[in-house]
């Protein structure tokens, strides 16, 4: 791909607009499943629960929620309009119990210690305050609750051409300590490996990421 084009892929991973948007939050949704159905592996979703996601792209896998417990209830939360819409189009047979929402990217519009569970895949890097959005999570968070922090480890992400732009890259020790410096205390690190296809569409790759699961 070319530099123009790989820029433009990358501004649409960070928030993807219109048609595009559209067409790349397929894409996401497609090559990013198992990271995201590993995340929610490690919440351990139980009945009852109120979920939060934190970039929730085109919302393809949300249905998948609902089959783990009962009366689960879930927010997603996402920067991009078009990804908005399109989760709301996509789940509009779970409107009772799946609820969208825009928000800025730096403050979480909802009152303290609401949610059980809080998962996030792939949006780390775009963060622009990272410890203080970490402390909005936790602010969010039931005191007994999990939050699950999914993002591909630097080693990996380093060789896609599109990270070069505006993505702030992390490995485990980085995330760590990064998670150290805010109000959480308790974190396990679960390394995981997969081949996927690529973003550009133009091979097979092997992806490490990483599933950091942190308790207050």
């Amino acid at each position: 791909m070319e530099k123009k084009e790989l820029k433009i892929l990358a501004q649409n991973l960070a928030h993807p607009q219109g048609e595009k948007g559209i067409e790349i939050g397929e894409m996401m949704n497609a090559t990013n499943i198992g990271m995201t159905l590993e995340s929610i592996k490690a919440l351990i979703i139980e009945d009852n629960e109120t979920i939060l996601e934190i970039g929730h792209g085109n919302g393809g896998h949300v249905k998948s929620i609902f089959s783990l417990a009962k009366n689960l209830k879930y927010t997603g939360i996402d920067i991009s309009e078009t990804m908005y819409h399109e989760a709301r189009k996509l789940n509009k047979d779970f409107e009772n119990q799946a609820n969208f929402v825009l928000y800025d990217a730096n403050k979480l519009p909802f009152e303290n210690n609401v949610f059980d569970k809080i998962f996030t895949v792939n949006t780390v890097y775009f963060w622009e305050n990272p410890i203080e959005f970490l402390n909005e999570i936790y602010r969010v968070l039931k005191d007994d609750g999990i939050f699950v922090l999914t993002f591909g480890q630097r080693d990996f992400m380093e060789k896609l051409p599109f990270t070069a732009y505006n993505f702030t890259l992390y490995n485990n020790d980085e995330m760590e300590e990064l998670v150290s410096k805010s109000h959480f205390t308790r974190m396990k690190t679960s390394e995981k490996e997969e081949e996927i296809k690529s973003k550009t569409g133009e091979e097979t790759i092997q992806r490490i990421y990483t599933v950091l699961t942190i308790k207050k």
